[in-house]
């Protein structure tokens, strides 16, 4: 059995420095896929659009700036208020999502007393699947 955290929450898809529209989305963590995250939100398409990448980045990220590539991450104030910037990369385009860091954080918190950092691996069994193969 495993657990899931989620969290509904308003993104804001940046447009232009003076620009921005409101994008409900959904953070999802579980606790069979340890090292993940999901993000799923809605951007005037028929179908949801879903985001996975590792945990680990987004908890940094509430922090200071990190990733590469296709997800990078970094805190930053909008208007007074502390917000975690996502800079998401695919070959259907860009994206840059503005979040509450207040929200993230809290939920990002939940994820950890589930699965704590460093404790990951013992949600897959490897090691218990390992024992059982050598033991015979």
């Amino acid at each position: 059995m495993y657990s899931v955290v989620e969290r509904e929450l308003e993104l804001r898809l940046i447009l232009s420095p003076e620009r921005s529209i409101p994008v409900p989305a959904r953070l999802s963590f579980r606790s069979d896929d340890p090292y993940a995250v999901h993000i799923c939100f809605h951007i005037n398409s028929d179908a949801p659009v879903h985001w996975t990448f590792a945990r680990e980045l987004l908890v940094e990220g509430v922090f200071r700036p990190c990733g590469t590539g296709d997800v990078r991450v970094w805190p930053t104030k909008a208007e007074g208020r502390s917000v975690v910037l996502m800079a998401l990369s695919s070959p259907d385009g860009d994206a840059l999502l503005e979040a509450p860091a207040a929200q993230v954080s809290a939920w990002l918190e939940r994820t950890l007393r589930v699965v704590p950092p460093g404790t990951e691996g013992e949600q897959l069994g490897i090691d218990d699947a390992l024992d059982q193969l050598l033991a015979r």
